[in-house]
């Protein structure tokens, strides 16, 4: 359970994707000396090392990390990997965070004011069909016949059956965050043949129902919670992605699945699943002994070096009179903070009273009046490069910090909002026991607690930023709420105004790249845009 899953930097059986990336799905080496997909497989230790790969496009930007042999193109490396990609559209869209920086289009996101041409839109689109399509393409070498060739046998075999689910839940993970943030998009599987063909758009409503019973499909064929090795899928990976598939399912099909939420959650928290007794713990670099974290994107700072990720999220929030020692780095960018709307959800910005308030306020204004300057909006300093102990990590410049993609605490609150929202399967008793432990660890007693009476969807929302933030859930909460786009709720610079004002209800997807339109004319862009 403590050994990271370590990445391969070098497999064959790659796609290269370019800026009409999803135009030809053909299978081809990076370069000419990479390896082909005929030879890879002649050593049994390829298929591990293939998929490490896989998880791997989660957390590396390219072959050569920390820069280099790019997994796509068109952009910086740094800007183009998964989860810095994700992290923008799901923070920098919101009350977050901003930044300070000036590229390119960057600043569009928390104004919200981007068009089909976005380059930070347009690379999360690809980097997400590039993950779709090397899972599909490990699937492709990986069936019966393809095994029965090689003579492929005994527990190697077995092995590579739970590689095969595995593949098959970081595919429909992909296809989940194309469902939120595109909707209605390309889509292949491996059972599409490879070459050049122009895939069919399939609407929100179908790609819900596929993802649905794809992980449906595999919940049963992966292994146990909490039996894996660390970093790998399990069935509560899976269990996740349906809990978040089900709670927001009336923006994506207009019905409602509080209770089949509540379902998969109660599934979780049951599979022994623990919160971490210190909350700071869970962003620093030993959180992968946390009992709390469900899946994470795995990192080390030797192995894993890119310039996205933890690495982003740590430098770039440090600069100002922020010391970077402190954070366990030696070079602040001096990009991200936050903006007053948020900071105004804890009554005590200090963290004397709520510890998980780990806001850095010498040297900032609370208001911000320029989003250029980073002096201006509160500075948080939530990520580290640290252990618990205090030690630094194995390298002072790329962060090994794992990010917590899917935790308990997440679960806790939907399950909270699920009830709220009508499902059957739980009750606000025990929504407000979950709610009340998180409450405990953050004051460290019981001052915080609340009753059955203080609960509503507001109060469950609010408490959602206070526990989750800067951790790829807001946009989605926003969405879910119709606060992202309304004038229900505003904050600074939403708009392009600085006291904020409601946006075009389009912004609540995202659009289709303009390179992709062009490149095949099956797709459709979303409306208005």
């Amino acid at each position: 359970m403590n050994y990271k899953i370590k990445y391969a930097t070098a497999i064959a059986g790659l796609i290269l994707i370019s800026t009409s990336c999803l135009k030809d799905l053909d299978t081809i080496p990076i370069d000419p000396d990479s390896v082909t997909a005929a030879s890879v497989y002649e050593d049994p230790a390829s298929y591990k090392q293939v998929l490490a790969k896989l998880y791997a496009g989660l957390a590396v930007s390219g072959q050569q990390g920390p820069a280099g042999q790019g997994d796509i193109s068109g952009i910086d490396e740094g800007f183009g990997q998964y989860l810095r990609g994700f992290w923008y559209m799901q923070e920098l869209t919101t009350d977050e965070a901003v930044i300070a920086w000036g590229d390119q289009t960057i600043k569009d996101l928390h104004w919200q004011t981007w068009g089909p041409s976005d380059v930070f839109i347009t690379a999360f689109y690809y980097r997400i069909f590039y993950q779709i399509s090397i899972c599909n393409e490990f699937l492709r070498e990986t069936t019966d016949s393809k095994l029965d060739e090689r003579g492929v046998s005994g527990q190697l075999r077995t092995d590579i059956g739970y590689f095969r689910t595995e593949a098959r839940f970081l595919r429909a993970l992909s296809y989940w965050h194309a469902l939120d943030h595109f909707g209605n998009v390309p889509f292949v599987t491996e059972d599409d043949e490879v070459g050049s063909f122009f895939p069919e758009q399939i609407s929100r409503d179908g790609l819900f129902a596929y993802v649905e019973s794809e992980l449906k499909a595999i919940e049963g064929l992966l292994m146990d919670a909490r039996t894996n090795e660390y970093g790998r899928a399990d069935k509560a990976a899976a269990w996740m992605v349906l809990a978040k598939l089900y709670l927001n399912a009336e923006v994506y099909i207009a019905q409602a699945k509080n209770t089949e939420c509540l379902t998969y959650c109660n599934k979780i928290i049951q599979a022994g699943y623990t919160l971490e007794p210190e909350y700071k713990d869970l962003f620093l670099v030993d959180n992968a002994n946390s009992p709390e974290v469900i899946f994470p994107v795995v990192y080390d700072g030797i192995n894993t070096r890119t310039y996205g990720g933890t690495t982003f999220i740590v430098h770039a929030s440090v600069g100002g009179e922020m010391d970077p020692a402190a954070s366990g780095i030696d070079d602040p960018w001096g990009g991200t903070r936050t903006t007053s709307a948020f900071v105004n959800k804890f009554a005590d910005v200090t963290g004397g009273t709520d510890k998980r308030a780990m806001f850095f306020t010498d040297g900032q204004s609370l208001e911000i009046e320029d989003i250029s300057l980073f002096i201006e909006g509160y500075a948080i300093n939530k990520w580290k490069n640290l252990k618990s102990d205090g030690s630094v990590g194995d390298d002072i410049y790329y962060v090994g910090t794992d990010f917590p993609m899917f935790r308990l605490a997440d679960v806790y609150l939907m399950y909270a909002e699920a009830v709220l929202r009508g499902g059957t399967g739980g009750s606000l008793a025990t929504a407000t026991d979950y709610i009340n432990q998180l409450r405990v660890r953050a004051y460290g007693d019981d001052s915080g607690n609340v009753t059955t009476g203080d609960i509503d969807l507001d109060f469950v929302l609010d408490e959602r930023g206070r526990e989750l933030y800067w951790e790829c859930h807001r946009r989605t909460d926003l969405v879910r709420y119709n606060y992202f786009t309304s004038d229900q709720y505003l904050w600074p610079w939403k708009g392009n105004s600085a006291n904020g004002v409601a946006t075009n209800v389009k912004y609540n997807l995202f659009p289709i790249p303009s390179a992709d339109l062009t490149a095949n004319l099956n797709l459709v862009q979303n409306p208005g845009y």
